[in-house]
Protein backbone atom coordinates (compact mmCIF):
# COMPACT_ATOMS: atom_id res chain seq x y z
CA UNK A 1 0.00 0.00 0.00
CA UNK A 2 1.51 3.39 -0.98
CA UNK A 3 1.33 6.17 1.53
CA UNK A 4 1.66 10.16 1.27
CA UNK A 5 4.91 10.90 2.86
CA UNK A 6 6.85 14.13 4.03
CA UNK A 7 10.22 14.33 5.31
CA UNK A 8 10.84 17.22 7.16
CA UNK A 9 15.15 18.00 6.79
CA UNK A 10 17.13 16.99 3.70
CA UNK A 11 20.69 16.19 5.61
CA UNK A 12 22.14 13.23 5.45
CA UNK A 13 19.21 11.65 7.86
CA UNK A 14 16.40 13.00 5.72
CA UNK A 15 17.16 12.97 2.22
CA UNK A 16 18.26 9.45 2.79
CA UNK A 17 15.02 8.63 4.45
CA UNK A 18 13.05 10.41 1.62
CA UNK A 19 14.85 8.25 -0.69
CA UNK A 20 14.53 4.96 0.72
CA UNK A 21 10.62 5.79 1.25
CA UNK A 22 9.99 6.70 -2.02
CA UNK A 23 12.11 3.48 -2.65
CA UNK A 24 9.59 1.29 -1.04
CA UNK A 25 7.25 2.67 -3.09
CA UNK A 26 5.48 5.51 -1.25
CA UNK A 27 4.98 9.20 -2.88
CA UNK A 28 7.31 11.86 -0.84
CA UNK A 29 8.20 15.20 -0.02
CA UNK A 30 11.46 16.36 1.04
CA UNK A 31 10.98 19.29 2.60
CA UNK A 32 13.32 22.09 3.68
CA UNK A 33 14.37 25.79 4.19
CA UNK A 34 17.97 25.46 2.58
CA UNK A 35 16.93 26.20 -1.23
CA UNK A 36 20.12 25.21 -2.36
CA UNK A 37 19.60 22.19 -1.68
CA UNK A 38 16.64 21.47 -2.22
CA UNK A 39 18.11 22.45 -5.75
CA UNK A 40 20.56 19.97 -5.82
CA UNK A 41 18.27 17.22 -4.48
CA UNK A 42 15.51 18.23 -7.14
CA UNK A 43 17.78 17.84 -9.80
CA UNK A 44 19.17 14.16 -8.70
CA UNK A 45 22.15 15.28 -6.77
CA UNK A 46 23.06 14.16 -3.71
CA UNK A 47 24.89 17.00 -1.56
CA UNK A 48 27.43 14.38 0.69
CA UNK A 49 28.26 11.15 -0.48
CA UNK A 50 26.53 8.25 0.22
CA UNK A 51 27.04 4.65 -1.42
CA UNK A 52 24.26 3.99 -3.49
CA UNK A 53 21.89 6.78 -2.65
CA UNK A 54 22.15 9.22 -5.95
CA UNK A 55 20.86 5.93 -8.01
CA UNK A 56 17.95 5.96 -5.64
CA UNK A 57 16.89 9.71 -5.55
CA UNK A 58 17.48 9.70 -9.36
CA UNK A 59 15.63 7.08 -9.97
CA UNK A 60 12.20 7.84 -7.82
CA UNK A 61 12.69 11.81 -8.57
CA UNK A 62 12.42 10.21 -12.72
CA UNK A 63 9.43 8.06 -12.03
CA UNK A 64 7.50 10.80 -9.76
CA UNK A 65 7.68 9.20 -6.18
CA UNK A 66 10.12 11.66 -5.64
CA UNK A 67 9.65 15.72 -5.41
CA UNK A 68 11.05 18.56 -3.04
CA UNK A 69 9.95 21.63 -1.52
CA UNK A 70 10.37 24.57 0.95
CA UNK A 71 6.86 24.81 1.35
CA UNK A 72 5.20 24.05 4.20
CA UNK A 73 1.73 24.23 3.46
CA UNK A 74 2.43 22.01 0.23
CA UNK A 75 3.81 18.97 2.51
CA UNK A 76 0.64 19.77 4.83
CA UNK A 77 -1.86 19.48 1.81
CA UNK A 78 -0.02 16.92 0.38
CA UNK A 79 0.58 14.11 3.28
CA UNK A 80 -0.93 12.49 6.32
CA UNK A 81 2.24 10.90 7.31
CA UNK A 82 5.17 13.28 8.52
CA UNK A 83 8.88 12.37 9.87
CA UNK A 84 10.95 14.55 11.16
CA UNK A 85 14.49 14.29 10.19
CA UNK A 86 16.46 17.55 10.92
CA UNK A 87 19.95 17.92 12.54
CA UNK A 88 20.51 17.88 16.69
CA UNK A 89 23.80 19.34 16.82
CA UNK A 90 25.63 19.92 20.07
CA UNK A 91 25.27 23.35 21.65
CA UNK A 92 27.92 25.67 21.22
CA UNK A 93 29.83 25.45 24.75
CA UNK A 94 27.62 23.16 25.85
CA UNK A 95 27.09 19.18 26.56
CA UNK A 96 23.22 19.01 25.48
CA UNK A 97 21.60 19.13 22.04
CA UNK A 98 19.78 22.09 20.38
CA UNK A 99 16.80 20.79 19.45
CA UNK A 100 16.01 24.67 17.85
CA UNK A 101 15.39 22.82 14.61
CA UNK A 102 13.09 20.07 15.75
CA UNK A 103 11.00 22.39 17.50
CA UNK A 104 11.05 24.90 14.49
CA UNK A 105 9.19 22.15 12.24
CA UNK A 106 6.10 21.39 14.65
CA UNK A 107 5.60 25.01 15.35
CA UNK A 108 5.14 25.40 11.90
CA UNK A 109 3.56 22.31 10.78
CA UNK A 110 1.44 21.67 13.44
CA UNK A 111 -1.04 24.71 12.69
CA UNK A 112 -1.30 23.40 9.46
CA UNK A 113 -2.71 20.45 9.93
CA UNK A 114 -6.47 20.33 8.97
CA UNK A 115 -7.23 16.34 9.01
CA UNK A 116 -5.90 13.64 11.20
CA UNK A 117 -1.78 12.80 10.63
CA UNK A 118 0.69 11.42 12.40
CA UNK A 119 4.22 12.78 13.05
CA UNK A 120 6.51 10.37 13.69
CA UNK A 121 10.39 11.76 14.44
CA UNK A 122 13.41 10.31 13.63
CA UNK A 123 16.05 12.80 14.82
CA UNK A 124 18.27 11.82 18.00
CA UNK A 125 16.65 14.04 20.53
CA UNK A 126 17.01 14.03 24.55
CA UNK A 127 14.50 11.65 26.42
CA UNK A 128 11.79 13.29 27.02
CA UNK A 129 11.66 15.37 24.38
CA UNK A 130 8.42 13.54 22.00
CA UNK A 131 6.45 14.12 25.52
CA UNK A 132 6.96 17.51 25.21
CA UNK A 133 6.57 17.91 21.46
CA UNK A 134 3.48 15.95 21.68
CA UNK A 135 1.81 18.53 24.05
CA UNK A 136 3.01 21.29 21.74
CA UNK A 137 1.22 19.67 19.00
CA UNK A 138 -2.14 19.17 20.76
CA UNK A 139 -1.29 22.83 21.74
CA UNK A 140 -1.01 23.84 17.68
CA UNK A 141 -3.41 22.02 16.03
CA UNK A 142 -6.74 23.29 14.68
CA UNK A 143 -9.39 22.38 17.36
CA UNK A 144 -10.80 18.85 16.97
CA UNK A 145 -7.76 17.72 14.74
CA UNK A 146 -6.12 14.63 15.92
CA UNK A 147 -2.25 14.63 15.17
CA UNK A 148 -0.32 11.85 16.83
CA UNK A 149 3.15 11.78 17.79
CA UNK A 150 5.94 8.63 18.02
CA UNK A 151 9.31 8.58 17.91
CA UNK A 152 11.16 6.34 15.30
CA UNK A 153 14.73 6.33 15.54
CA UNK A 154 17.38 5.96 13.19
CA UNK A 155 20.08 3.81 13.16
CA UNK A 156 22.07 4.44 10.11
CA UNK A 157 25.59 3.98 9.81
CA UNK A 158 27.35 6.14 7.33
CA UNK A 159 28.95 4.44 4.31
CA UNK A 160 25.78 1.94 4.59
CA UNK A 161 22.86 4.17 5.05
CA UNK A 162 20.53 3.21 2.13
CA UNK A 163 20.98 -0.74 3.70
CA UNK A 164 20.44 0.05 7.31
CA UNK A 165 17.31 1.76 6.12
CA UNK A 166 15.94 -0.22 3.34
CA UNK A 167 17.28 -3.64 5.64
CA UNK A 168 17.23 -2.54 9.14
CA UNK A 169 18.55 -4.77 11.38
CA UNK A 170 15.30 -3.74 13.86
CA UNK A 171 12.26 -1.07 13.37
CA UNK A 172 11.57 0.67 16.81
CA UNK A 173 8.33 2.98 17.12
CA UNK A 174 8.11 4.88 20.46
CA UNK A 175 4.35 5.42 20.74
CA UNK A 176 2.21 8.03 23.64
CA UNK A 177 0.57 4.77 25.78
CA UNK A 178 -1.59 7.45 26.65
CA UNK A 179 -2.67 8.41 23.45
CA UNK A 180 -1.82 5.64 20.95
CA UNK A 181 -3.58 6.93 18.19
CA UNK A 182 -2.82 5.66 14.79
CA UNK A 183 0.74 5.39 14.71
CA UNK A 184 1.75 1.59 15.00
CA UNK A 185 -0.85 1.15 12.35
CA UNK A 186 0.23 4.04 9.79
CA UNK A 187 4.27 2.46 10.69
CA UNK A 188 2.84 -0.70 9.86
CA UNK A 189 1.86 0.64 6.43
CA UNK A 190 4.84 2.56 5.69
CA UNK A 191 6.90 -0.50 6.57
CA UNK A 192 5.11 -2.80 5.17
CA UNK A 193 7.32 -4.15 3.01
CA UNK A 194 10.25 -4.33 5.65
CA UNK A 195 8.41 -6.24 7.97
CA UNK A 196 7.44 -8.61 5.67
CA UNK A 197 11.15 -9.44 5.85
CA UNK A 198 10.67 -10.47 9.70
CA UNK A 199 12.41 -7.32 10.84
CA UNK A 200 11.95 -7.35 14.55
CA UNK A 201 9.36 -4.49 15.10
CA UNK A 202 9.20 -3.07 18.54
CA UNK A 203 6.89 -1.17 19.96
CA UNK A 204 7.56 0.75 22.90
CA UNK A 205 6.61 3.64 25.45
CA UNK A 206 8.18 7.18 23.85
CA UNK A 207 10.97 7.55 26.21
CA UNK A 208 12.14 4.05 25.84
CA UNK A 209 12.23 4.88 21.71
CA UNK A 210 14.63 7.95 22.62
CA UNK A 211 16.64 6.00 24.58
CA UNK A 212 17.00 2.80 22.37
CA UNK A 213 19.18 5.40 20.36
CA UNK A 214 21.34 6.92 22.43
CA UNK A 215 21.88 3.98 24.59
CA UNK A 216 23.23 2.26 21.69
CA UNK A 217 25.71 5.18 20.46
CA UNK A 218 26.84 5.19 24.14
CA UNK A 219 27.55 1.35 24.78
CA UNK A 220 29.14 1.88 20.43
CA UNK A 221 31.13 4.70 21.85
CA UNK A 222 32.70 2.88 25.61
CA UNK A 223 33.48 -0.24 23.48
CA UNK A 224 35.82 1.61 21.28
CA UNK A 225 37.40 3.77 23.89
CA UNK A 226 37.52 0.58 25.68
CA UNK A 227 39.39 -1.02 23.08
CA UNK A 228 41.71 2.26 22.81
CA UNK A 229 42.59 2.06 26.39
CA UNK A 230 43.50 -1.36 26.20
CA UNK A 231 45.70 -0.08 23.40
CA UNK A 232 47.27 2.32 26.13
CA UNK A 233 48.13 -0.39 28.14
CA UNK A 234 49.80 -2.25 25.48
CA UNK A 235 52.12 0.20 24.65
CA UNK A 236 53.42 0.48 28.60
CA UNK A 237 53.37 -3.56 28.83
CA UNK A 238 54.92 -4.58 25.18
CA UNK A 239 51.99 -6.29 23.82
CA UNK A 240 49.88 -6.18 20.99
CA UNK A 241 46.22 -4.56 21.13
CA UNK A 242 45.19 -6.31 17.50
CA UNK A 243 46.13 -10.08 18.85
CA UNK A 244 44.23 -9.08 22.01
CA UNK A 245 41.49 -7.40 20.54
CA UNK A 246 40.92 -11.15 18.12
CA UNK A 247 41.52 -13.02 21.56
CA UNK A 248 38.97 -11.34 23.52
CA UNK A 249 36.50 -10.78 20.08
CA UNK A 250 35.80 -14.85 19.57
CA UNK A 251 34.24 -14.50 23.06
CA UNK A 252 30.72 -14.42 21.84
CA UNK A 253 29.73 -12.30 24.92
CA UNK A 254 31.94 -9.39 23.75
CA UNK A 255 32.53 -10.00 20.13
CA UNK A 256 35.11 -8.53 17.71
CA UNK A 257 33.23 -5.70 16.35
CA UNK A 258 33.99 -2.18 17.20
CA UNK A 259 37.33 -3.63 18.92
CA UNK A 260 39.78 -1.66 16.25
CA UNK A 261 42.33 -0.11 18.48
CA UNK A 262 43.44 3.56 17.17
CA UNK A 263 42.64 7.54 16.65
CA UNK A 264 39.26 7.30 18.14
CA UNK A 265 35.89 8.00 16.75
CA UNK A 266 34.30 11.39 15.19
CA UNK A 267 31.46 12.30 13.33
CA UNK A 268 28.23 13.66 13.63
CA UNK A 269 26.83 10.88 15.94
CA UNK A 270 28.57 9.50 18.61
CA UNK A 271 30.59 12.13 20.13
CA UNK A 272 27.43 14.93 20.34
CA UNK A 273 25.28 11.93 21.25
CA UNK A 274 26.96 10.66 24.01
CA UNK A 275 27.41 14.42 25.50
CA UNK A 276 24.31 14.86 25.25
CA UNK A 277 23.23 11.55 26.94
CA UNK A 278 25.25 13.04 29.62
CA UNK A 279 23.91 16.60 29.92
CA UNK A 280 20.39 14.87 29.98
CA UNK A 281 20.76 12.07 32.70
CA UNK A 282 22.28 15.20 34.82
CA UNK A 283 18.75 17.38 33.87
CA UNK A 284 16.36 14.43 35.21
CA UNK A 285 18.66 13.32 38.01
CA UNK A 286 20.86 10.57 36.54
CA UNK A 287 23.89 12.23 35.84
CA UNK A 288 25.89 9.29 38.42
CA UNK A 289 24.74 6.68 36.11
CA UNK A 290 26.51 8.19 32.74
CA UNK A 291 29.55 9.79 34.70
CA UNK A 292 31.48 6.25 32.73
CA UNK A 293 30.68 8.44 29.33
CA UNK A 294 33.38 11.53 30.52
CA UNK A 295 36.06 8.90 30.55
CA UNK A 296 34.76 6.99 27.40
CA UNK A 297 34.93 10.57 26.18
CA UNK A 298 38.80 11.69 27.56
CA UNK A 299 40.04 8.54 26.38
CA UNK A 300 38.80 9.00 22.71
CA UNK A 301 40.11 12.65 22.49
CA UNK A 302 43.43 11.29 24.47
CA UNK A 303 43.77 9.01 21.06
CA UNK A 304 43.87 12.27 18.65
CA UNK A 305 47.06 13.97 21.37
CA UNK A 306 48.92 10.04 21.44
CA UNK A 307 48.90 10.06 17.80
CA UNK A 308 50.45 13.59 17.38
CA UNK A 309 52.97 12.43 20.21
CA UNK A 310 53.86 9.61 17.97
CA UNK A 311 54.63 11.37 15.19
CA UNK A 312 56.44 14.00 16.88
CA UNK A 313 58.78 10.94 18.28
CA UNK A 314 59.15 9.40 14.39
CA UNK A 315 60.58 12.86 12.97
CA UNK A 316 63.13 13.13 16.15
CA UNK A 317 61.50 15.03 18.69
CA UNK A 318 60.54 18.08 17.22
CA UNK A 319 57.55 18.42 13.44
CA UNK A 320 58.90 21.79 13.50
CA UNK A 321 60.48 21.87 9.34
CA UNK A 322 59.28 18.58 8.55
CA UNK A 323 56.67 17.34 5.80
CA UNK A 324 53.99 14.86 7.04
CA UNK A 325 51.33 13.46 4.88
CA UNK A 326 48.41 12.83 6.46
CA UNK A 327 46.23 9.63 4.25
CA UNK A 328 42.57 10.22 5.33
CA UNK A 329 40.57 12.98 6.08
CA UNK A 330 36.72 12.01 6.64
CA UNK A 331 36.03 9.97 10.61
CA UNK A 332 35.36 6.98 8.28
CA UNK A 333 36.00 5.32 4.92
CA UNK A 334 32.98 5.67 2.56
CA UNK A 335 31.83 8.96 3.92
CA UNK A 336 32.83 12.20 3.20
CA UNK A 337 31.97 13.31 6.34
CA UNK A 338 34.71 15.26 8.30
CA UNK A 339 32.29 16.69 11.41
CA UNK A 340 34.83 16.11 14.70
CA UNK A 341 37.24 13.99 12.25
CA UNK A 342 40.10 12.49 14.48
CA UNK A 343 42.15 12.58 11.27
CA UNK A 344 41.96 16.47 10.12
CA UNK A 345 42.05 16.83 14.15
CA UNK A 346 45.10 15.47 14.40
CA UNK A 347 46.31 16.62 11.07
CA UNK A 348 45.75 20.70 12.13
CA UNK A 349 47.49 19.98 15.58
CA UNK A 350 50.61 18.60 13.25
CA UNK A 351 50.49 21.82 11.40
CA UNK A 352 50.27 23.90 14.46
CA UNK A 353 53.61 22.43 15.75
CA UNK A 354 55.56 23.49 12.33
CA UNK A 355 54.66 21.30 9.64
CA UNK A 356 54.00 21.33 6.26
CA UNK A 357 51.01 19.27 6.28
CA UNK A 358 49.58 17.63 3.02
CA UNK A 359 46.37 16.05 2.98
CA UNK A 360 44.43 13.39 0.56
CA UNK A 361 41.07 11.50 1.09
CA UNK A 362 39.09 10.28 -1.92
CA UNK A 363 35.95 11.82 -1.14
CA UNK A 364 36.18 14.53 1.84
CA UNK A 365 38.67 16.99 0.26
CA UNK A 366 36.31 19.91 -0.50
CA UNK A 367 34.95 19.41 3.30
CA UNK A 368 37.95 18.96 4.67
CA UNK A 369 39.27 22.65 2.93
CA UNK A 370 36.60 24.31 4.22
CA UNK A 371 37.12 23.33 7.87
CA UNK A 372 41.09 23.48 7.29
CA UNK A 373 41.90 25.90 4.58
CA UNK A 374 45.00 26.20 6.09
CA UNK A 375 46.16 22.49 5.19
CA UNK A 376 47.80 21.75 2.17
CA UNK A 377 45.60 18.91 -0.09
CA UNK A 378 47.09 16.91 -2.79
CA UNK A 379 44.89 14.95 -5.51
CA UNK A 380 46.21 11.26 -4.86
CA UNK A 381 48.14 9.22 -2.01
CA UNK A 382 51.15 9.59 -3.88
CA UNK A 383 51.13 13.07 -4.51
CA UNK A 384 50.65 13.39 -0.64
CA UNK A 385 53.42 11.25 0.26
CA UNK A 386 56.24 13.20 -1.88
CA UNK A 387 59.21 14.21 -0.39
CA UNK A 388 57.37 13.12 3.18
CA UNK A 389 59.55 12.51 6.33
CA UNK A 390 56.63 10.93 7.58
CA UNK A 391 53.19 9.05 6.53
CA UNK A 392 49.95 9.01 8.87
CA UNK A 393 46.70 6.85 7.85
CA UNK A 394 44.05 7.83 9.66
CA UNK A 395 41.08 6.89 7.62
CA UNK A 396 40.94 3.21 6.44
CA UNK A 397 39.92 4.06 3.04
CA UNK A 398 40.60 0.49 0.87
CA UNK A 399 43.31 2.60 -1.60
CA UNK A 400 45.14 3.13 1.48
CA UNK A 401 45.27 -0.50 2.86
CA UNK A 402 46.39 -1.78 -0.47
CA UNK A 403 49.20 0.93 -1.38
CA UNK A 404 52.71 -0.77 -2.42
CA UNK A 405 55.14 -0.27 0.13
CA UNK A 406 57.83 -0.22 -2.42
CA UNK A 407 56.05 2.39 -4.95
CA UNK A 408 55.32 4.40 -1.90
CA UNK A 409 58.68 4.14 -0.75
CA UNK A 410 60.23 6.12 -4.14
CA UNK A 411 57.81 9.06 -3.19
CA UNK A 412 59.18 9.77 0.81
CA UNK A 413 62.00 11.51 1.75
CA UNK A 414 62.12 8.66 4.60
CA UNK A 415 60.38 5.46 4.63
CA UNK A 416 58.43 6.47 7.96
CA UNK A 417 54.61 5.41 8.72
CA UNK A 418 52.26 5.30 11.27
CA UNK A 419 49.29 3.40 11.06
CA UNK A 420 46.33 5.62 12.96
CA UNK A 421 43.36 2.52 12.27
CA UNK A 422 45.57 -0.72 12.58
CA UNK A 423 44.54 -1.26 9.20
CA UNK A 424 47.89 -2.58 7.45
CA UNK A 425 50.06 -5.46 7.87
CA UNK A 426 52.88 -4.16 9.72
CA UNK A 427 55.40 -7.14 8.31
CA UNK A 428 54.84 -6.10 5.17
CA UNK A 429 55.96 -2.77 5.57
CA UNK A 430 58.81 -3.41 7.56
CA UNK A 431 60.36 -5.89 5.17
CA UNK A 432 59.42 -3.21 2.45
CA UNK A 433 62.37 -1.39 4.77
CA UNK A 434 59.76 1.43 6.23
CA UNK A 435 59.99 2.26 10.26
CA UNK A 436 56.66 1.36 10.98
CA UNK A 437 54.50 2.40 14.33
CA UNK A 438 50.79 1.82 15.30
CA UNK A 439 48.75 2.60 18.43
CA UNK A 440 48.82 0.01 20.70
CA UNK A 441 50.79 -2.51 18.57
CA UNK A 442 54.84 -3.36 18.98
Amino acid sequence: MSCRIAVFGTGYLGATHAACMAELGHEVLGVDVDTSKLAKLGSGEVPFYEPGLEEILKRNIENGRLRFTASYEEAADFADNHFIGVGTPQKRGEYAADLTCVDAVVDTLAPLLDRPSVIFGKSTVPVGTAERIGRRVRQLVPNGVEVDVAWNPEFLREGYAVRDTLHPDRLVLGVDRNRPGRAEEVAREVYARLLSEDIPFLVTDLATAELVKTAANAFLATKISFINAMAEVCEMAGADVSVLADAIGYDARIGRRFLNAGIGFGGGCLPKDIRAFMARAGEIGADEALTFLREVDNINMRRRTRMVELAREAVGGTLLGTSVAVLGAAFKPDSDDVRDSPALSIAGQIQLQGASVNVFDPKAMENSRAVFPTLNYATSAIEACANADLVLVLTEWNEFLVLDPQVLRKAVRRPSIIDGRNCLDSQVWRDAGWAFRALGRV
